[in-house]
């Protein structure tokens, strides 16, 4: 559809998201915020823990990394109670990164179906909401809503982790409804 040249504009054209070096040198207040509020809400209406399997459904890597981050010192999510696992069958929330690629359609399915119930699926990144710049390509299914059903979008190319936070304030309201805890 868009030919190796389209492809390369595309990317160009499209945004990145960064935390500036000065912000990130001098602190961010912000996520001790967030952080704070997110300890709150798992520890109030999931009983402490909020287990994610991470799932790259056919991301450039970009996703991982910001996800990755979030287990460095600066982030730390684990002392707010948020973990991830190697298992579907141990996770409260699937977190999808990337286009969906063709070849990934039906182990994302089995990866969903394998998670219990109640879940939420997060589609992280702007190649998980739509297909990003590789929307239309014939390597790929779509989004990931195309394939299972999302309870939560997390845009950005990638998204910072700041952003994948706030989002996790959005995650543990819904999975606490759908328990029936608040």
């Amino acid at each position: 559809m868009y030919g190796a040249y389209g492809i390369l504009k595309k990317i160009l054209k499209t945004g990145k998201t960064v935390i500036p070096r000065d912000a990130f040198l001098e602190g961010d207040g912000d996520v001790k915020i967030l952080g704070d509020r997110l300890k709150d809400a798992v520890f109030s209406s999931l009983r402490g823990s909020l287990a994610i399997r991470e799932v790259a459904a056919g991301s450039s890597n970009a996703e991982e990394l910001e996800l990755t981050a979030l287990g460095n010192a600066y982030y730390d999510v684990e002392r707010f109670g948020i973990t991830f696992v190697a298992s579907p069958r141990h996770a409260d929330a699937l977190f999808v990164s990337g286009p969906v690629s063709r070849n990934m359609r039906d182990t994302l399915r089995e990866t969903y179906e394998a998670t219990p119930d109640p879940k939420i699926v997060v589609a992280v990144g702007d190649g998980a909401i739509d297909g990003g710049v590789f929307k239309g390509s014939y390597a790929i299914a779509g989004g990931v809503k195309d394939v299972i059903p999302v309870d939560v979008e997390i845009p950005g190319d990638p998204p910072s982790p700041k952003a994948i936070i706030s989002a996790l304030l959005e995650v543990t309201k819904r999975l606490g409804e759908k328990r029936g805890a608040i």
